[in-house]
């Protein structure tokens, strides 16, 4: 399998624990997705630290237009390098309230249909990333050869 890594991913996942290939590309939106699927399907990475700068100021304005811009996608998920009780109890660096953190996290998983996971650490985050990716490829695949399938039988 060959996963997409975006070109301005900081601290990129190696995916050394499965056979995979991953290749550099500007993604539009997120930092990892499949090639031929760069507009069905992408994950978006973040840790803790990075996650809560991008609830407030100029960081908002640009994470919300990523979450827009990923709508019409099949798949767009935010993978977060931490536990949920990491951001209810504030264990991050920001004055952002936790209660403000997790209510702009609600707002967006409602607002643009936007799953985030809290992954409990980067391990369980670039698991979860791969996970994602794979089983997308595994049921597009399905789908090409059942609808293969169906015109095969509607020929005969």
């Amino acid at each position: 399998m060959v996963i997409l890594q975006d070109t301005r991913e900081q601290l990129p996942y190696s995916f050394d624990k499965w056979p995979v290939q991953v290749q550099q590309a500007a993604l539009q939106t997120g930092d990892y997705s499949l090639p031929g699927f760069e507009n069905k399907i992408a994950i978006e990475r973040k840790s803790i630290n990075d996650l809560v700068a991008c609830l407030k100021g100029k960081g908002r304005q640009r994470f919300e237009k990523e979450l827009s811009r990923a709508r019409s996608y099949e798949l767009f998920v935010v993978i977060i390098e931490a536990n949920f009780i990491d951001l209810a109890e504030g264990n991050y660096q920001s004055n952002m309230k936790p209660h403000a953190a997790m209510q702009s996290i609600t707002a967006f998983q409602i607002r643009y249909g936007t799953p985030f996971l809290f992954c409990g650490n980067r391990a369980g985050a670039q698991y979860m990333t791969y996970s994602l990716l794979q089983k997308y490829l595994y049921e597009i695949e399905k789908r090409y050869k059942q609808s293969q399938q169906f015109k095969s039988k509607i020929k005969a």
